[in-house]
């Protein structure tokens, strides 16, 4: 079966978001009342499983191998079936 997974890797708390201090620091000279800007990535993957636990199986691997640092980053996976 065919699957998406959509991957949201973000920082851990107390490590440095210099992309989001940035942000927030503009937003705010263009007039914006913001207390602050956290910056994500979101990796949509498509892949082949049996099954939707085999495709989050493959999703955390993936997380764990490349696209996540276990040291500085946490991540969510959300899997769907698709037609």
């Amino acid at each position: 079966m065919k699957y998406r997974a959509k991957i949201e890797v973000s920082l851990k708390p107390g490590h440095s978001d210099p992309e989001g201090e940035t942000t927030a620091r503009l937003l705010k000279e263009l007039g914006y009342t913001v207390s602050a800007v956290n910056v994500s990535k979101v990796y949509t993957v498509f892949l082949e499983a049996e099954t939707s636990k085999e495709a989050a199986t493959k999703a955390e691997e993936m997380c764990r191998k490349l696209l996540a640092n276990p040291t500085k980053d946490n991540y969510t996976i959300a899997i769907e079936e698709q037609k």
